[in-house]
């Protein structure tokens, strides 16, 4: 079996990769101010990732194998209770989790990483001088007036050599606050034996002032370099954002405290 690494990374491949671009209107910007853009979108998600340091929530994961017909052919299943240590590195603790009746090496220990709340922010702010940025115009969602961007690596990582992973596609930015509340893509490099789904994200102010992930999804197909193609469909629910980390204790994980001695009175 042919191992599939499932990556939140969530922005598309080109304007042709995803259609027309219907909805979206141009809009003239000056260089100058794409570049004051892309600043503080960038200062942005450097902001947001540093405070889901002090969140915790759940997440709910779930990703099938579709087989002839649309029947669900193999899921995998995962709700986490998600939260973080003093030193910044993620806890999770696991509520749900059956037996997967996907392929053993569908879901990768790199999968897993990538679902636990950071990497569905697509940008990496230390990466950004590595990416071209290309404005396409502006589009109305709902009721936020968004920007449009398409982003691609400048170079293509070496799998062989680094393992970092980058993305292309696009980004939604709010015309206002210049925060990214949509993104689309997937994950470059690809090897052989790991394809990249095209993820679509959606996020929603948490607290009055962080745009989190609530909502990241894919239904794609996997189209590997021998001809075989898996088609996957893909999940990802972040819930009930609360600033907690430092009052948080996993109970299951804590010794029972030993019971303190009662002091005696003094002869």
């Amino acid at each position: 079996m042919k191992k599939i690494a499932i990556f939140l990374f969530v922005l598309c491949l080109s304007v042709a990769a995803f259609g027309q671009d219907a909805g979206i209107t141009k809009k003239d910007l000056s260089q100058a101010e794409i570049d004051r853009i892309i600043k503080k979108v960038t200062a942005n998600e450097g902001d947001f990732r540093a405070a889901l340091t002090n969140y915790v929530f759940n997440r709910n994961a779930m990703v099938n194998i579709i087989g002839l017909g649309g029947q669900i052919a193999g899921t995998y299943k995962r709700d986490s209770f998600m939260t973080f240590n003093q030193d910044g590195s993620r806890f999770e603790k696991v509520l749900f989790a059956p037996v997967a009746t996907t392929p053993p090496g569908f879901v990768t220990p790199e999968d897993l990483e990538d679902l636990g709340g950071v990497n569905p922010f697509a940008l990496e702010p230390a990466f950004v001088a590595q990416y071209n940025f290309s404005y396409i115009g502006v589009e109305r969602i709902d009721e936020l007036n968004l920007y449009v961007f398409e982003v691609r690596p400048k170079v293509i990582p070496d799998p062989k050599k680094s393992k970092v992973r980058l993305f292309t596609g696009r980004i939604w930015i709010d015309v206002d606050d210049l925060m990214i509340v949509k993104t689309k893509g997937k994950a470059v490099p690809e090897t052989k034996v790991n394809k990249f789904p095209i993820v679509e994200t959606y996020r929603d102010q948490v607290d009055g002032k962080y745009w989190f992930p609530i909502d990241a999804r894919a239904d794609d197909e996997l189209v590997f370099d021998d001809g075989s193609v898996v088609r996957i469909r893909m999940r990802v629910k972040y819930t009930n954002y609360a600033v907690g980390r430092s009052e948080v204790r996993i109970l299951d994980d804590v010794p029972d405290p030993k019971p303190t001695p009662t002091p005696k009175k003094p002869e």
